[in-house]
């Protein structure tokens, strides 16, 4: 976003939006928050699996939600701080980052693409995990590409960017669907296996996972299509202390080898990391 606060409204063409995306000189960082009340306040989605979804317990569990208590354990020694207590909020694809600009919460633990429109009004840590959007299918449904959804139904979550890249992609390809819009990845699922959709877009480890953790993982198949690139950050606010504070907690965890752990915990079916992923791993475990 620019700095000139006459020009803010004309780039974005939304009046609050300076004031929303930049706090007052006087505020305190989120550091000097968190310092003076011993607590940081943890988003968690409840059902993007298995990234961060409710447990059987209750509790918020997923590969982003172990990342961020590592991050705040790391902050407990960092800060001399070891009553630092951590609180998880639930947000949701349409609230969350509404959630960080307002201070509802200081960092963001879901399955958020980095992009650089959202970087207008939120901050992202360093890469967390990459992955591209694709479409899952019934195998009795016999659909291996893109173009064989002509005059079918799709179903997406609202609100995310594999909404907006699927009807990109769907525009480039000449394709004609119906778009069906649910709130849930299990929901997307569900509407795949009751046939009432032919096909359900969302980030491809999700599917992958989604299908391996059904009653019934043979009765689905991924669609051999790319729809997006889809670099996943934890979302915090524009506050450049707090963002170091995070990627050095991030740096540590890649450096030790800690981040393999938590791949395996939650992607050790789907086999080793990528190139990508594992080049992202070596790429962010910056020196001290």
């Amino acid at each position: 976003m620019g700095a000139r606060r006459s020009t803010c409204a004309v780039v974005l063409g939304l009046a609050v939006g300076c004031a929303s995306a930049h706090p007052s000189a006087s505020a305190p960082s989120t550091l000097e928050r968190i310092n003076s009340t011993k607590l940081i306040r943890l988003g968690f989605r409840d059902s993007s699996v298995p990234f961060s979804y409710v447990g059987s317990d209750g509790n918020p569990v997923g590969y982003s939600v172990d990342l961020c208590a590592r991050v705040v354990e790391g902050l407990r020694s960092d800060l001399a701080m070891p009553d630092l207590r951590a609180e998880w909020v639930k947000v949701t694809p349409e609230t969350r980052i509404d959630a960080v600009v307002d201070g509802t919460i200081d960092l963001e633990c879901g399955s958020t693409t980095a992009t650089l429109e959202r970087q207008q009004r939120v901050d992202f840590s360093n890469l967390i995990f990459v992955d591209g959007a694709s479409l899952m299918s019934r195998v009795d449904a016999g659909l291996g590409t893109l173009g064989e959804l002509s005059g079918k139904r799709v179903a997406v979550i609202a609100g995310t960017t594999t909404e907006h890249v699927l009807h990109d992609a769907l525009k480039k390809a000449g394709v004609n669907v119906q778009v069906v819009t649910v709130k849930y990845t299990r929901e997307g699922l569900l509407a795949v296996d009751q046939q009432r959709v032919e096909a359900y877009a969302g980030d491809r480890a999700v599917l992958v996972n989604l299908a391996l953790t059904s009653p019934h993982p043979d009765r689905y198949a991924i669609i051999d299509t790319w729809l997006s690139y889809e670099p996943y950050g934890l979302m915090l606010r524009r506050d450049p202390e707090f963002r170091l504070a995070v990627n050095r907690q991030l740096a540590r965890i890649y450096r030790s080898g800690t981040i393999l752990e938590l791949y395996r915990t939650w992607f050790g079916k789907l086999g080793r990391p990528g190139n990508l992923l594992a080049a992202i791993y070596e790429l962010y475990a910056l020196p001290e």
